[in-house]
């Protein structure tokens, strides 16, 4: 029903900064909330960050505050993910999500909440 593929991962040093893309195709995209999550290996999938159907509302884990930022261009239909101030721990395989019918702040930001995954963009940061 609604198609995600993203990109722009890649490998940096830490203290850099890259921008990562969720291309979304199949049905209206403004009707969706958005978010990203990632997992590490070895570790279990993790929030990391999500935004209102609107873009009006903005979640982050404790982790990643004020280094990253999400947002949204409904017109493109794609959500973005700014990371700045990069950190080794960082390094995951990042995965956009979305899902029509997240009601609570609490299930924008729980990963079993979502219905539509994209395949994930390898994000790595060196020492």
């Amino acid at each position: 029903q609604v198609q995600l593929v993203e990109s722009g991962g890649g490998l940096v040093q830490a203290g850099g900064s890259l921008r990562l893309s969720c291309a979304a195709s199949g049905r209206t995209f403004s009707l969706y909330t958005t978010g990203w999550f990632r997992q590490a290996p070895g570790a279990e999938r993790e929030f990391v960050a999500a935004i209102s159907r609107s873009g009006v509302g903005t979640y982050y884990a404790d982790s990643v505050k004020g280094r990253f930022t999400i947002s949204r261009d409904n017109a493109k239909n794609t959500v973005y993910l700014q990371m700045n101030s990069l950190k080794p721990e960082d390094t995951a395989v990042y995965y956009c999500a979305a899902d029509r019918s997240l009601r609570t702040d609490g299930a924008k930001t729980n990963r079993d909440s979502y219905d539509y995954w994209g395949q994930g963009t390898q994000v790595t940061v060196s020492s």
